[in-house]
């Protein structure tokens, strides 16, 4: 299992930002452009009112952290666990690729991130097959698998309030400044 799943452990945080650049880069133009949409979807975007390119960028550098760090511990030691941790990552960034093609079909507009989801998706869907035939899922891979999409769910939290603080000093010192 191990040996053929090598092959494709780095590409992860690879995928990841290459995803991640298409929304750093477009947000801060798209919610200029789409003010229509915080009154339209106020309980979604109520976490992008305040938004800035740097809070973003930092709440996608939190977030690159696990993708990394899992991948370089999946690719040097590798093990049931960590595989199964790093399936389970891949498998949560998949489902954000879902995601933002759903968004975009339902606003019937581009959104930054809708490209590289595109992109990206099929590529995932892929590895993940090619991965789910080398792998047992006995207890113990799946349970991981489980509680590694339930982490990445939660660190998206995370990755949310790291943005509306590094937001919120960035409005404090243009304030001061």
């Amino acid at each position: 299992m191990i040996c053929y799943m090598k092959e494709y452990i780095l590409l992860l945080p690879i995928i990841f930002i290459f995803h991640d650049m298409e929304e750093v880069v477009g947000f801060g133009y798209f919610f200029k452009k789409n003010p229509d949409l915080y009154d339209r979807f106020p309980r979604v975007l109520k976490a992008y009112r305040d938004f800035k390119t740097e809070g973003f960028a930092a709440a996608v550098y939190e977030e690159f952290i696990p993708f990394f760090g899992v991948s370089l511990l999946a690719y040097y030691f590798p093990n049931k666990i960590l595989l199964s941790m790093w399936y389970g990552l891949f498998l949560a960034l998949s489902g954000h690729f879902i995601i933002h093609i759903g968004q975009t079909i339902y606003l019937k507009k581009y959104i930054p991130s809708f490209v590289t989801s595109l992109i990206c998706l099929p590529v995932s869907v892929n590895i993940l097959f090619r991965c789910t035939r080398i792998m047992t899922f006995d207890v113990i891979e799946i349970l991981t698998i489980i509680l590694s999409v339930m982490f990445m769910m939660a660190n998206l939290k995370l990755a949310h309030m790291l943005a509306h603080f590094v937001n919120g000093r960035m409005h404090v010192e243009e304030n001061v400044g």
